[in-house]
């Protein structure tokens, strides 16, 4: 009897609180309602939609250009211990409960904690200013492809040989290396000689100057690029989730295409074997070294686009009986495949270049930008076929960079829609928005784009979208929902929404092993910090790392401000201010939709006194638009 009086509590809660007002989507806010406005919130017109936004958001250049070297740099094979480690301790945890929250509150990615746990919003405002300033830099990288690509059109690709305005003297070409009796002769006159490649990078792509200090004119033609690529962008996620959910059709499955054919010539090539080997070979021994765990535990943070407020925004956009721990453990395998798979075929190609220019696989294997626009460019012109090969690389480095890009910008701009919705969901005002925020972020940009922009861009890279913030962030967001909110409390609501408990795993992870696990990460990461270098030459002054600490600072700051400003605006002993602002909004956090029926009753009916947390009391305040 008990238990039917609690699922009878439950129906008439639900029915008396939850019931959306007529033509009102359940994510529609309290204070819409009381001005008799009702702006509609967007649904994801099929599954697919959904799956290849998400796939498209975390399938990037990281995947591509940072996983593999990653696991040649640290052990080979040996490091997909700590790497499994992270992705089923941290990585896939933190992944399924940005995307159930976002299902679960119908918010974006700073109001869904203003729902559910009010006192920890700063973790929505941190995540935001992370994205903000990683679609800043991160779009740069499409700009540098970009131009690559147009280079390709050229009769000669434009990097193979030393015979264009940009080269110096002591540019070299393979030829010479190979003839052993020029190259000694060469060597023999004592000058730092350099590959056209890297002469084309430096000198004509980038223009790069001796430092940070001296940053020098804005490059036009990289603007231009910038420019494009940002329009392109614009116009992916305009009409919000019923654009997106179109483009990634194509955006998120021809990269995949890109990559199996650049896998097929790859492994065919004369020396491939010797790369994969360097590239799988276990090496034990790197395990005793912290940096090997502080390298996986980022790059999961990293490659999952978690922290960010992109994952709980494009979950919102689902449906509220929508299963997405399984789409969420299928897209993980998708993920972390991808990332294997692409280091196949890129050690593949890099041991076709260490034969072809007979030195070892470590003098060709690069990371990140050296990569994309020096080793894998250098190795398309020892191939038969060159431009083929150089465009069809650069076209799937843009669209996996595009994808990434543009569901970043919508996470962004859901986040703050969800702020204000009853002023930017009218008419074309989202649009604008958008627009508005595309031009700041592009004049932003421009910074990136000067001779000496390639420095301003490490900055950000290195320190406003580190591991060191996104590991933060997981920490608190696992503390907000397994300890203040309550585990049991948010297992009963994906019970309620998917009509099943996930496995005990995900509960012990957000409780326990997620939070050690990113604590730990967390403390050796700043431990082990090491000042930002250039080519491991160049050092950034003072002022710069200054600037650095400072993008970085400006989002970890946000949860413990927040956290205080929550406080001091309540009433009553301090105990009980921290009570009122832990419990959710009134009416509760979750968007249920009235006439929904449970597959099977529940075993632990939603409490909306939410009794089952740490600090949880009856809810007793609502959202609003203006959250500090």
């Amino acid at each position: 009897m008990a238990q039917k009086e609690k699922l009878q509590c439950l129906k008439d809660f639900h029915k008396d609180t939850l019931k959306p007002s007529p033509g009102k989507s359940p994510g529609t806010r309290p204070e819409d309602e009381a001005e008799g406005k009702h702006p509609q919130r967007e649904k994801w017109a099929s599954k697919l939609d959904f799956v290849l936004s998400v796939a498209g958001g975390f399938v990037g250049l990281g995947n591509v250009w940072r996983f593999p070297y990653l696991c040649y740099k640290n052990g080979g094979g040996a490091f997909l211990i700590p790497y499994f480690i992270f992705l089923f301790g941290g990585g896939l945890p933190v992944f399924f409960l940005e995307v159930s929250l976002g299902q679960f509150t119908s918010e974006g990615g700073i109001t869904c904690w203003e729902k559910l746990c009010p006192i920890f919003t700063g973790i929505g405002y941190a995540s935001i200013v992370i994205v903000s300033l990683l679609n800043i830099y991160y779009i740069v990288i499409l700009a540098w492809g970009l131009y690559y690509l147009c280079q390709c059109f050229r009769t000669e690709l434009p990097w193979a040989k030393c015979n264009q305005p940009w080269n110096t003297d002591r540019c070299i070409e393979d030829t010479v290396r190979k003839n052993k009796s020029l190259w000694m002769a060469a060597n023999a006159s004592n000058l730092n000689f350099t590959s056209p490649v890297t002469e084309f990078w430096e000198h004509n792509v980038l223009g790069i100057t001796d430092g940070i200090e001296d940053i020098g004119p804005v490059k036009w033609d990289l603007a231009l690029c910038l420019l494009v690529v940002w329009v392109v962008c614009f116009f992916c996620i305009w009409k919000g989730v019923k654009s997106t959910g179109k483009v990634v059709y194509f955006t998120a499955t021809f990269p995949f295409i890109m990559l199996i054919v650049l896998l097929i010539r790859g492994v065919t090539l004369p020396g491939a074997s010797q790369g994969i080997k360097f590239y799988l070979y276990p090496d034990l021994a790197r395990l005793k070294d912290p940096e090997v765990w502080i390298d996986a535990g980022t790059q999961i943070f990293f490659s999952y686009a978690i922290c960010l407020g992109a994952m709980t925004s494009l979950g919102s956009y689902n449906k509220y009986k929508y299963n997405c721990y399984r789409d969420c453990l299928l897209l993980g395998a998708l993920n972390s495949g991808t990332s294997f798979v692409s280091g196949f075929a890129i050690f593949s190609v890099l041991g076709f270049m260490a034969q072809e220019q007979g030195v070892d696989i470590a003098d060709v294997a690069e990371s990140g930008p050296g990569l994309a626009f020096i080793a894998y460019p250098k190795a398309v012109t020892m191939m038969p076929f060159p431009t083929l090969w150089a465009i069809l690389f650069f076209i799937m480095l843009l669209l996996l960079g595009l994808d990434s890009q543009f569901v970043e910008v919508e996470g962004q701009i859901t986040s703050l829609v969800d702020l204000y919705p009853s002023f930017l969901r009218k008419g074309y005002r989202r649009e604008v928005f958008i627009a508005i925020l595309c031009c700041i972020s592009y004049l932003l940009g421009l910074t990136m784009v000067t001779k000496g922009g390639m420095y301003v861009f490490q900055l950000f890279d290195y320190y406003a979208a580190s591991g060191v913030c996104l590991l933060w962030v997981a920490f608190f967001e696992c503390i907000a929902v397994a300890w203040v909110y309550g585990v049991d409390n948010f297992y009963d609501a994906l019970e309620d929404m998917m009509g099943y408990r996930p496995n005990a795993w995900m509960k012990w992870s957000w409780t326990v092993i997620t939070p050690l696990l990113c604590m730990g990460c967390f403390i050796f990461s700043l431990v082990k910090y090491k000042p930002l270098t250039y080519n491991k030459v160049y050092e950034y002054p003072d002022w710069a790392v200054g600037i650095g600490w400072t993008l970085a600072l400006t989002s970890m700051i946000c949860i413990p401000m927040v956290v205080v400003i929550k406080i001091i605006r309540s009433d009553g002993p301090l105990i009980e201010r921290i009570k009122a602002v832990a419990a959710p909004v009134r009416g509760g956090a979750s968007s249920r939709p009235a006439d929904h029926r449970s597959p099977k009753e529940l075993s632990y009916p939603l409490d909306p006194n939410g009794n089952k947390g740490l600090l949880m009391k009856a809810p007793t305040h609502t959202i609003v638009e203006t959250m500090m």
